[in-house]
């Protein structure tokens, strides 16, 4: 009986002991979470500083200073006056080598043109001296002065008409005045000396003629 009761005691403290036992297994558990709950969020607050540090920082990093800012500007703008000033001085020092060779050469055209005159005048000289016809000389001569006249025509000369005008100045020269012609004749040119001409509408040589007085 006594052995009974000693057994039925031993395994109730048993009983009991592992009872005890997982409840402080549960309260070791409940405290791990909560200190690694804790910890978790203690690191959770580090990281937010650190990161509000680091944001803070950059902003510091990215302003800059307002003199820097102006010193870069006018780095700038001194960089593109200068680049402006070497090509201003480019383009005027090809503009005068384009007018020193412009002057130098600017009858190039009007002598390439005539050039084939004088090879006509050439011919007719050589052909004169084997016919005395006249008549085919004067047609030779006829016939270059036509082509003269094509060549200046295409190089912006022309003849200053005279033919029963008014007297200009703009355009003739009065070299002989012709009274007692008549009212129908006063101020109107009578005769042309020497002829004028324009090279582009601008007279490079005035009519010279008679005016009826």
């Amino acid at each position: 009986m006594k052995e009974e009761n000693e057994n039925i005691r031993n395994e109730e403290n048993v009983e009991k002991t592992e009872g005890e036992s997982r409840d402080n297994d549960k309260k070791t558990d409940k405290d791990v979470e909560v200190n690694t709950d804790g910890k978790d969020a203690k690191n959770n607050v580090e990281t937010e500083n650190e990161n509000g540090g680091n944001a803070k920082g950059n902003d510091n990093t990215e302003e800059k200073d307002p003199l820097d800012v102006a010193l870069d500007e006018i780095a700038q703008l001194k960089d593109k006056y200068l680049r402006s000033v070497a090509e201003f001085d480019n383009y005027r020092k090809r503009t005068l080598k384009e007018k020193a060779e412009l002057v130098l050469n600017g009858s190039e055209k009007a002598v390439q043109a005539i050039l084939p005159i004088i090879d006509d005048m050439e011919r007719a000289i050589a052909n004169a001296e084997k016919t005395s016809d006249a008549d085919v000389l004067k047609e030779g001569m006829k016939l270059i002065y036509q082509k003269t006249n094509k060549v200046m025509e295409s190089l912006g000369v022309k003849r200053i008409d005279t033919t029963d005008a008014d007297f200009d100045t703009n355009f003739h020269e009065a070299v002989a005045m012709v009274p007692g012609m008549g009212d129908g004749k006063k101020g109107k040119v009578l005769d042309c000396v020497q002829t004028g001409y324009t090279l582009n509408d601008k007279v490079i040589r005035h009519a010279k003629v008679a005016v009826g007085q």
